[in-house]
């Protein structure tokens, strides 16, 4: 895909310490990246995770696939990338990361239902908030 497809994109730096012994970016960092970016994504739409939790709602993983491509390393610049769909009460985030030359880094599929109150919900809180995308 190309950039300007997706509905969202974040550019991240590498940081040092995300660095494994073959310096290369640790493959568990990957998952902080796809993270900030739903978590970015979600607060300029209009709803924060911390105002979701004060609305009660809670969204939890249900499930990651994530194919790792290539690598990044120390210097690097990512652009981190999302497109949303619904399936029934689930919510599923297609992410994919760039490295700064373009190259696809990582390709992603993170599917995400909601607790509002305690309780498993349709979403439909955050069906609302994410209209425009769905």
């Amino acid at each position: 895909m190309k950039k300007e497809e997706y509905i969202y994109s974040l550019d991240i730096d590498v940081r040092d310490y995300e660095l494994d012994s073959e310096g290369i970016v640790n493959n568990a960092n990957y998952l902080h990246y796809l993270e900030m970016t739903r978590h970015e994504f979600c607060k300029t739409s209009g709803m924060s995770f911390d105002e979701m939790r004060r609305q009660g709602i809670i969204p939890v993983l249900s499930r990651v696939e994530i194919d790792y491509v290539t690598s990044l390393v120390s210097g690097d610049r990512m652009t981190s990338c999302l497109n949303l769909s619904r399936k029934g009460p689930r919510f599923v985030f297609q992410q994919d990361i760039y490295n700064h030359r373009g190259e696809v880094v990582v390709k992603a599929i993170v599917s995400v239902v909601t607790l509002e109150n305690g309780r498993l919900s349709r979403g439909e809180a955050l069906a609302k908030v994410f209209a425009q995308f769905l």
